[in-house]
């Protein structure tokens, strides 16, 4: 097995277990803010230990790093805490696993982003996947409960939050990407390791000034969840690091097309974990989209 592969699929492996112990976390007394928090404020500590003992093993010292790759990763960072903070609310609205499908609309809308803003231009077969795609978010979009006309289901609470953070995790994506191609060093580990670093600190001082400003009282909280939200970190440090790795191994669309594992692993932590139900729109909606997402990262 070629080492992209199996860095990838850890990567999937850790990031379900990551949005597991968000949705625990966000049904306690956390709001999805701290929530958030905890996944960064736990995960700097091991990001920073584990990157140190690279360095001091292979005896290299760390990069200079540019204007730029600061801009990139300050980018990306600003776009995965929105990204969480969105889809940890999404685990109030509907299950687990269609939480997860609806998060990974990044990949739809990297497309779109890139049209928009790079002038990048959609092959047919790209844009047959985007219309499949978005048979599967409108099959999503049902929300139990819900009555009212097609436009209304559309705009609910659900569906915003869902899409929402399919865009904030593209523009992190783009961010990350930018951010570690500016380090000048063919180690792969080395360039990931180091961009994670950088970007976790930041996220956690960031979030932890915006706590202690306008949400009092959560970072107590969050120390208080220590128990569960130091294995947050931990899962949150090694499904980074694992997705960093394998993006300077491996082009992003294969890395992507085997990155949707991670559809499977979330659906049979919806069912075998929560206990939660899947009706059969639902699996029809998550079929789409996980068609649509293989087809646009192969033809990309």
């Amino acid at each position: 097995m070629d080492l992209w592969i199996a860095v990838t699929l850890c990567a999937a492996f850790f990031q379900t277990l990551r949005f597991m112990l968000h949705k625990v976390l966000s049904t306690g007394g956390l709001t999805a803010t701290s929530s958030t928090f905890a996944r960064f404020a736990y995960a700097a500590p091991a990001a920073v230990l584990v990157v140190a003992s690279y360095l001091i093993a292979t005896g290299q010292g760390w990069p200079e790093l540019n204007l730029a790759f600061w801009a990139y990763a300050l980018f990306g960072a600003l776009g995965q805490i929105l990204a969480t903070v969105f889809v940890v609310a999404l685990f109030r609205q509907r299950n687990f696993a269609v939480g997860i499908t609806f998060k990974k609309t990044e990949v739809i809308q990297t497309a779109l982003v890139g049209l928009a803003v790079l002038g990048e231009n959609i092959s047919a077969p790209g844009w047959g996947a985007i219309l499949i795609g978005l048979v599967g978010v409108l099959l999503l979009s049902e929300t139990p409960g819900l009555s009212g006309n097609w436009l209304r289901r559309m705009g609910s609470r659900a569906v915003a939050l869902g899409i929402a953070s399919g865009f904030f995790f593209a523009i992190s994506g783009v961010g990350y990407r930018g951010a570690s191609l500016e380090i000048a060093s063919d180690a792969p580990f080395l360039r990931a390791g180091v961009t994670l670093v950088c970007v976790v600190l930041s996220q956690a001082l960031g979030m932890a000034l915006w706590l202690r400003l306008f949400e009092p009282g959560q970072i107590t909280a969050v120390w208080g969840a220590r128990r569960t939200a130091i294995w947050l970190g931990l899962t949150s440090m090694a499904g980074s690091l694992s997705w960093f790795t394998a993006f300077t191994l491996q082009t992003a669309a294969y890395v992507q097309a085997l990155g949707q594992v991670e559809l499977i692993f979330s659906l049979m932590a919806s069912v075998l974990v929560f206990k939660e139900s899947i009706t059969r729109r639902e699996l029809a909606g998550i079929g789409f989209l996980c068609l649509s997402v293989l087809i646009l990262v192969l033809v990309l």
